[in-house]
């Protein structure tokens, strides 16, 4: 399990591995059968609810229901299963979510469900986190991507590579305002395809820095294929960031609303994190 095994809800023409068609939100009961559609079926136009409350309220009674298969999924070991089962609920709530199922930091397990920090999303992840029920020993819920504790010990396995986040350097530039340009490098990075070299740009700050904090702090993000000079560390670039917003060195949430903490390697199916699809991004 991993965080970085997100899933986008919708069909909008950028699937993610394991989703399995059930993201029109069409009954529950083909998503809980975890029957994969015929491939040649064109995916259905979504529609995008008109109240997100109502769509919220939608996904937390279909939660109810779908918990006993959850549990024998993941009792089970079959993380994919159980992320197939709320691929419909999901894109019920907006079709442009993301989401996924990993280990919780109070809990055995957590879901987070994205907006990738798009202010038309946010709306609708607001209304899911408001009418989530309290976190318990089972479950706990996140808005957003949280940071890891320690994201030297995190190993992605991610285009028949496996990046160990502790070979991450990062140069970081402060501008006037506290925002920050990063050019990030890993030794694999110009081993692998553009599609896959910018996800293992994109990833390593989502997991350093926790992904509403990286939206609101870097600006400008940028591959760097060969190793830049004065160049840190993900720890240390997230010292930097959260000196700028003001967070205490020792908060281990990233000073996010809901930050929880994971840690491990994961397996990645292509999803980047909230910056946009190309090898930079400007805010």
């Amino acid at each position: 399990m991993g965080w970085f095994r997100r899933k986008r809800s919708g069909v909008d023409g950028s699937r993610r591995r394991g989703d399995d068609g059930t993201g029109d939100g069409a009954g529950a009961a083909g998503a809980q059968a975890g029957d994969a559609p015929d491939p040649r079926t064109p995916w259905p136009d979504q529609a995008v609810p008109d109240d997100p409350h109502a769509a919220a309220a939608g996904f937390w009674a279909t939660w109810a229901e779908l918990l006993p298969h959850l549990s024998t999924a993941l009792g089970e070991g079959d993380t994919e299963r159980a992320e197939n089962l709320l691929v419909g609920p999901v894109a019920g709530v907006h079709p442009g979510l993301q989401f996924s199922v990993d280990r919780g930091s109070r809990a055995i397990y957590a879901l987070v469900v994205s907006s990738r920090e798009d202010p038309e999303l946010r709306p609708y992840t607001d209304a899911w986190w408001e009418a989530a029920p309290p976190d318990d020993a089972i479950w706990e819920f996140h808005d957003s991507v949280p940071p890891v504790p320690d994201p030297a010990g995190v190993a992605v396995n991610f285009a028949g590579q496996r990046f160990d986040l502790g070979d991450v350097r990062v140069v970081a530039q402060v501008d006037d305002a506290g925002l920050v340009d990063v050019a990030v490098h890993h030794p694999l990075l110009g081993e692998v395809d553009d599609f896959s070299r910018t996800t293992m740009t994109f990833l390593p700050l989502d997991v350093t820095l926790g992904e509403r904090l990286a939206a609101q702090r870097l600006r400008r993000v940028e591959t760097a294929v060969a190793e830049p000079d004065n160049a840190i560390t993900l720890g240390e670039l997230r010292d930097l960031v959260r000196a700028l917003a003001g967070i205490p060195a020792d908060d281990g949430d990233g000073g996010v609303d809901d930050g929880a903490d994971s840690d491990g390697s994961a397996d990645d199916d292509g999803a980047a994190g909230g910056y946009g699809d190309g090898g930079e991004a400007s805010r």
